[in-house]
């Protein structure tokens, strides 16, 4: 055996390679660079795969990519000899280096041939591309499954809510209405009785007051209250507002007002918005008289409030940093305050309906939730911003308005009552309510018709026809509800002003939240001094 290694690697009877090419300098350079070439890139290749299949240990079937490692790196052996060959005719070493090759590019298409199945079954580049885009779709639709059950549940809240809103207000028109009447027949009892039945029915009329306050909240979070929006400049709202801002403050509260230059018109409903700015000024207030509590010394209720006014234009890079508000224009309102923050917790909860962090007794934890649903309805986005110990900054979008704002004249006060040739039907399902109504209004010195329903008025109509000047109607009645009874009466009797009340109305003349167009609503409980001025603001519109 060792004489047959003798014999292979004896050299002295075999020519260098290069006197096959003739010692041509251009040949043998030719094929020494091209050798060097090809060899450099397969010792490369190894390099490579070591490298890869080091940092990627998740890899499946790394041994194979280190036998085609072995398989290259002899390949790149066999073209460094071919180069050596050239001068030194050791052909026996260059065979030795070949047969290895041999043996390597065998054992790897042994290992790589079985393992080919395995192979086509891993999912392509473009598999995993439509796989990652079904994850997406999947994510998107459990999405969009959770804001369907959010959304489902929001209604039914809204539903819960609006039934009793309906029913809770008809029983508030009752207390309030005879609680107005019993105080105007007081006028002619004595002194001393009188003084004393007038404070427990300003007891009673403030406790109905409270109670009405509460439904509206109610309907106001759950997005179901009939907005009247209009043209508003914020500006001059939160100016007019300023002065009943401070006194609500107190002297140790320092009040800041910044109005932007040239605010956008928005279209909202004013007094609504009106509320929802007093509910954040009032729950700034107690954030700042509790975080002076915490400190020793501190002065009662001080701190800084500061409401801020500004167009802003929101773009794709700005609603990337202020999540959830679409891209648009939209007139900003910012609350600052410097009271004791929110935890991240109670941020989280904040909007929900009876959450609070106040003490019994002290808040319904409706008052954000109200301004949450008020801004909501309104097509805009509310935003908490707040650290403990740095205070609370809230952020109001509320859409530029599409249309330019109108011009509106100076008008004279509308007149309370009538002169008694006006004529009201009085439509109301509730017989106390109807009679409450009733009794106001003759009180007012209208006449008045009255009927316990659609059907009945449409009969009472038809039996024997009379001019009605204002038609008054709650829409939420058995068989014909009112917008249907008033479309029936304007066929017979073209011109006819309407008066809807309602103490929860879903969609029979809201739509979007939003009275339709032309539509004249009184919101219950009723009070004899709105119930006059707006069938007069009605009757004596031209």
């Amino acid at each position: 055996m060792w004489a047959f290694f003798e014999r292979l690697l004896d050299s002295s009877m075999f020519a260098p390679h290069g006197i096959c090419l003739l010692w041509e300098p251009q040949l043998i350079w030719l094929h020494v660079a091209s050798d060097v070439v090809i060899a450099s890139a397969y010792f490369s290749i190894p390099v490579a795969l070591s490298i890869f299949v080091s940092k990627r240990r998740d890899v499946d079937f790394g041994w194979v990519f280190w036998a085609f490692a072995l398989f290259i790196m002899a390949c790149g052996v066999g073209h460094v000899m071919s180069i050596v060959t050239l001068w030194y005719p050791v052909y026996g070493i260059e065979g030795i280096v070949k047969a290895m090759t041999a043996a390597a590019s065998i054992v790897t298409a042994a290992m790589l041939w079985p393992l080919l199945p395995k192979v086509l079954a891993l999912p392509s580049p473009s598999q995993l591309r439509a796989a990652e885009v079904a994850l997406a779709q999947e994510g998107m639709y459990r999405e969009a499954e959770d804001m369907l059950r959010q959304s489902q549940k929001m209604e039914a809240i809204g539903q819960l809510t609006g039934g009793v809103a309906h029913d809770f207000n008809n029983l508030l028109t009752i207390i309030s209405g005879n609680l107005e009447i019993a105080d105007r027949c007081l006028q002619t009892w004595s002194e001393a009785a009188r003084e004393r039945l007038m404070r427990v029915i300003a007891n009673a009329a403030n406790g109905a007051q409270r109670a009405a306050m509460l439904t509206q909240r109610l309907l106001a979070f759950a997005r179901r209250q009939p907005l009247v929006p209009k043209l508003t400049n914020v500006g001059q709202l939160i100016g007019g507002m300023s002065d009943f801002f401070r006194r609500t403050l107190g002297e140790n509260v320092d009040l800041e007002v910044v109005e932007g230059a040239g605010l956008w018109q928005i279209e909202v409903d004013p007094s609504q918005l009106e509320a929802a700015i007093l509910n954040l000024v009032v729950n700034a207030k107690d954030a700042m008289n509790a975080s002076n509590a915490k400190i020793s010394g501190a002065m009662a209720n001080s701190g800084k409030l500061k409401i801020e006014t500004s167009n802003v234009s929101v773009d794709e890079g700005y609603r990337q940093q202020n999540a959830g508000v679409p891209a648009g224009q939209y007139v900003l309102i910012v609350v600052s305050d410097t009271g004791s923050g929110m935890p991240r917790e109670v941020q989280e909860k904040a909007f929900d309906p009876f959450f609070t962090t106040k003490q019994p007794g002290q808040g319904t934890g409706l008052g954000l939730s109200q301004v949450y649903g008020f801004v909501k309805q309104s097509g805009g986005e509310i935003k908490i911003y707040s650290k403990v110990g740095h205070g609370t900054t809230i952020r109001i979008y509320l859409p530029r308005a599409a249309t330019a704002p109108e011009t509106v004249g100076q008008s004279e006060a509308p007149l309370v009552g009538s002169s008694g040739s006006e004529t009201v039907l009085v439509v109301e399902d509730e017989y106390d309510v109807r009679s409450y109504l009733v009794e106001t209004l003759k009180d007012l010195n209208y006449r008045v018709r009255e009927a316990a329903n659609g059907a009945a008025a449409l009969t009472q109509f038809d039996a024997n026809p009379f001019r009605i000047d204002l038609l008054l109607t709650d829409i939420v009645m058995p068989g014909l509800n009112g917008r249907e009874l008033a479309d029936q009466l304007h066929h017979r009797q073209s011109g006819l002003r309407v008066l809807f009340m309602t103490g929860y109305s879903r969609d029979a003349i809201v739509h979007q939240g939003r009275l339709d167009a032309g539509v004249s609503l009184l919101q219950k409980p009723v009070t004899q001094a709105l119930l006059a001025a707006r069938i007069r603001e009605i009757l004596d519109k031209s």
